[in-house]
């Protein structure tokens, strides 16, 4: 997974900039991509954040990012390690997080 670059989202000290009248609107930035391959057919695509999902679990094996193959229509589920998280969720990709029931 590679995020492909993306416009800055204003001053890098991340609070919204201020002046006498309310805070400074800030560009929206462009829309994000996100390169993926299909393990079954091999293709290789770019994807907007509304095309993936990930899911946060309690473990390793629980927290994986799907999509489904724009060439092939197959589901792909691979697994999302913290770095892929990061960018996935600053990315705009929607966002599951499984819970497990207390005891």
């Amino acid at each position: 997974m590679t995020v492909l670059p993306r416009a800055p989202h204003g001053p890098g000290s991340g609070a919204p900039a201020r002046t006498q009248h309310g805070p400074v609107p800030v560009p929206v930035p462009a829309a994000v991509r996100f390169r993926a391959a299909c393990p079954d057919c091999r293709a290789r695509f770019e994807l907007g954040a509304e095309a993936l999902r990930l899911a946060i679990g309690a473990s390793r094996r629980t927290t994986f990012y799907s999509f489904t193959c724009p060439e092939c229509g197959s589901a792909v589920r691979k697994p999302a390690g913290e770095r892929i998280v990061e960018l996935l969720t600053g990315g705009g990709v929607r966002t599951l997080r499984l819970h497990t029931a207390a005891r």
